[in-house]
């Protein structure tokens, strides 16, 4: 199922892209307004948002299923379908924007979610299991040497993927609070190890960045994706298996306290959760993130 959705999410975009190409191409030759209009609207509204979520990276999450987007492609369909009904039109004008409705519904409810199911290790109330990973001056280090304190482990895909790069700017943008409160923070990649150091340079606060060598600490924390990764990425760098994303918080014994075992890939939690988690069982002073209660 992992390699089928690989496959598919390249496989999609580069026909959403061909088939907006071509509507807009018989726009401007004429073709009939209201049918290739409608074929465009089956596409260009879902690429546009994630285009704008892979260049800016700047939201960690999304509706679950674009229900706005849904209406607008199923209006698209309806505009087609009137287009051919009317002879405006030609039934390929009513194919494309179909087959770009079927994407987007496959997309929004197939794709997007993991189906994953719980890892049987990572239970509230247990010990967080041990495991290896790589700092940035390839050192290794273990889960016992990054707990010892309130902690937050955040497993994510890699640089490659726009969600995972926002989750990751929110959390930056309370280092200085959840440092200061003596909280470790460890963000934790199966990706290539320069991309781990150039996130390390590229962000430069007091968090561990990591890396999890062929993915051994994402098999044994039962969190591993294999083929998870978009068809085609394998070329720079990156390795067909990745990890679900996964934020485990522990407390100073090592307890799992908070688990969020992300099955939508678009919806992830804010950071904010985190502080109310910390700050439920004193782990932060009580006075501290009462605005996210």
């Amino acid at each position: 199922m992992n390699l089928a959705k690989s496959m598919y999410i390249s496989t999609y975009m580069m026909l959403a892209m061909i088939v907006a190409g071509y509507a807009i191409w018989m726009l401007r030759l004429g073709g009939n307004p209201i049918g290739w209009s409608g074929v465009l609207l089956t596409v260009a509204p879902i690429m546009m948002v994630i285009g704008w979520l892979m260049m800016f990276k700047s939201s960690a999450r999304t509706s679950a299923h674009f229900p706005l987007l849904g209406v607008l492609a199923a209006l698209g369909s309806l505009m087609a379908a009137l287009a051919v009904v009317s002879s405006a039109a030609g039934p390929l004008v009513l194919a494309l924007a179909l087959s770009g409705l079927v994407g987007f519904i496959i997309y929004a409810y197939w794709y997007s979610s993991f189906g994953r199911q719980s890892s049987v290790v990572l239970k509230v109330g247990q010990t967080l299991p041990n495991f290896s990973v790589l700092d940035t001056d390839r050192k290794a280090i273990s889960a016992k040497e990054l707990t010892g304190r309130a902690a937050i482990f955040l497993f994510f895909r890699g640089n490659w993927c726009p969600l995972c790069m926002a989750q990751i700017k929110e959390l930056v943008k309370q280092y200085k609070e959840i440092g200061d409160n003596g909280v470790s923070v460890s963000l934790i990649s199966p990706q290539p190890h320069r991309n781990t150091i150039g996130l390390a340079k590229k962000f430069g606060v007091d968090f561990n960045f990591l890396t999890d060598d062929r993915n051994k600490a994402a098999r044994a924390l039962g969190i591993a994706a294999p083929n998870g990764l978009p068809f085609g990425m394998q070329m720079v760098g990156y390795r067909s298996e990745t990890v679900l994303p996964t934020v485990i918080i522990t407390d100073q014994n090592s307890k799992i306290i908070w688990v969020h075992e992300t099955d939508n890939y678009r919806v992830r939690p804010d950071p904010d959760v985190y502080i109310g988690v910390l700050r439920q069982h004193g782990l932060i002073p009580a006075g501290f993130g009462e605005k996210w209660s």
